[in-house]
């Protein structure tokens, strides 16, 4: 990924604006905060990356295709069949099968499918969500897991499962370091994982 200062243009903002229609009235789980906070705090971790603009919008409408009504099409249209098929990528196939399935099925397609750009987007992803629950452990204690749908040891599986791909899969900057910090932050929440 080049490290050179990026302009982003017009379909930045084009994203964000839909993106804030689409995930109109939601909110981040068990919180009051909006949901448009995470996929913007992915696409500033990407921007701080100096990461290309389509990344970028990926990033923002990462979540749109498994949470909103929003489809592949209308994405397609306004911004291109590179973000789509990014954002199609970052989309569970199957929001249905049980949360077993689904994290497999993420943890073996990052690791074995996925291209270098859509592991860089769905690594700042992970982040996000990663220093989201090291804070919301901070505010609330354990009391906290029981905002999720599985509890505190499936939730160590999958993450630890996510460093290990990521520090295996990013070998080049700027993914390298944001997986370095992805085993740091997933260590602090769940200690005792080294990063190889």
């Amino acid at each position: 990924m080049p490290q050179s200062a990026q302009v982003y243009g017009a379909a930045l903002y084009d994203a964000i604006e839909m993106a804030a229609r689409a995930h109109h009235g939601q909110v981040r789980k068990g919180t009051e905060v909006p949901y448009l906070v995470h996929p913007l705090a992915v696409a500033a971790i990407l921007i701080r990356a100096r990461s290309p603009e389509h990344l970028v919008i990926a990033a923002i409408l990462h979540d749109t295709l498994e949470d909103t009504p929003l489809t592949a099409g209308e994405i397609r249209t306004r911004f291109g069949p590179r973000v789509a098929d990014l954002v199609i990528g970052l989309s569970e196939p199957d929001k249905r099968a049980p949360w077993e399935e689904r994290k497999r099925h993420t943890i073996d397609f990052l690791a074995q499918q996925a291209g270098e750009e859509l592991i860089l987007v769905a690594l700042a992803d992970k982040l996000d969500n990663i220093r989201a629950i090291r804070e919301g452990l901070a505010e609330e204690g354990g009391a906290f897991w029981r905002r999720f749908n599985r509890p505190e040891d499936d939730q160590a599986w999958y993450y630890r499962s996510l460093a290990r791909v990521f520090c295996a899969r990013m070998t080049a900057e700027p993914g390298r370091s944001l997986a370095v910090l992805f085993e740091s932050e997933t260590a602090r929440v769940f200690p005792e994982l080294p990063c190889p």
